[in-house]
């Protein structure tokens, strides 16, 4: 299955040269951003507001988390020209205008601004609107989760790669824990001998320098030991890659993963008794960062 993003935008429209006769054009916009939870915002004309609840059902169905805005419009309802008014709604503009002299002679004659007026506020059965409006949307979503899709398919690529050097760090860091403990181990033995030899008599006896060293060798590695460490981090990568190769709704699980691969990385770098371990890790902390801040993007 396909890994997606939250970020996304499509649009759709019919003018009205494609609706059924008599009916305005519509447009469709639609763009979300990352969020917890899936917050659906409507912005639709007040004609078309009964088709809020199938706007977002609709939605609903095919998104489960992200800040998603809804933006319908009639167009030419924002054009800088006035529709002219057509013969039958002159007409019927007329038929009213007479009605009401014929009982309200002081009345005025409507002047040519208030005929451009109320013609201009006629409006179209929202029951006709619906079922294009509808059409629109879902093509739009169409749009949208492709949209999403290319985004995710580029975030997880990024997160395998990121996978990948966390891998190689970890590979690198796997063998400096033997040597720290050996060159530790070295430099007690030296400094044993230093502390403890006389000019005449020579060094101390071998075998008691060497089971201290032992000893404090022992505890050293003990101490810095990161194999644990290790272990998990790998087993965090693993899943990680999993979860991608599966694709669907991982956004959450990849989170809490991150979490985890932030800490294996802190406790690595606490242990760290050599500049190389140290550097291993902070190049491991920007790696999950990098990825915790492209996580926070998928669904």
């Amino acid at each position: 299955m396909s890994v997606y993003s939250m970020t996304g935008y499509a649009t759709a429209h019919s003018g009205a040269d494609g609706m059924p006769e008599g009916l305005p054009g519509l447009g469709v916009e639609i763009r979300s951003v990352n969020s917890r939870f899936l917050d659906l915002v409507m912005k639709l004309p007040e004609e078309l507001r009964g088709a809020e609840p199938a706007l977002r059902e609709l939605l609903g169905s095919r998104l489960r988390r992200g800040k998603v805005e809804v933006r319908v419009w009639i167009e030419g309802r924002h054009d800088a020209g006035q529709r002219p008014p057509t013969v039958a709604e002159l007409q019927r503009l007329a038929s009213v205008q007479d009605l009401v002299r014929s009982w309200l002679p002081q009345a005025t004659t409507l002047s040519v601004a208030e005929v451009i007026q109320f013609t201009g506020r006629q409006t179209t059965d929202p029951g006709a609107l619906q079922a294009p409006l509808m059409h629109l949307a879902a093509a739009a979503l169409e749009g949208l989760l492709d949209a999403r899709r290319r985004e995710g398919r580029r975030l997880a690529d990024m997160l395998q790669d990121r996978a990948a050097r966390l891998r190689q760090l970890a590979a690198d860091a796997q063998p400096l824990i033997p040597k720290l403990v050996e060159q530790q181990r070295q430099r007690f033995l030296e400094r044993w001998n230093e502390a403890l030899g006389t000019d005449s008599q020579g060094a101390v006896p071998s075998e008691a320098a060497h089971d201290r060293a032992l000893s404090e060798a022992t505890a050293f590695a003990i101490r810095i030991d990161v194999a644990e460490e290790l272990t998990r981090l790998d087993a965090h990568l693993g899943e990680i890659e999993r979860l991608i190769a599966r694709g669907a709704e991982l956004g959450k699980r990849l989170d809490f993963l991150i979490q985890e691969l932030h800490r294996e990385a802190n406790t690595l770098g606490s242990k760290s008794s050599s500049l190389e371990l140290t550097r291993i890790s902070v190049d491991m902390k920007v790696l999950i960062e990098q990825m915790r801040e492209q996580v926070q993007n998928l669904e």
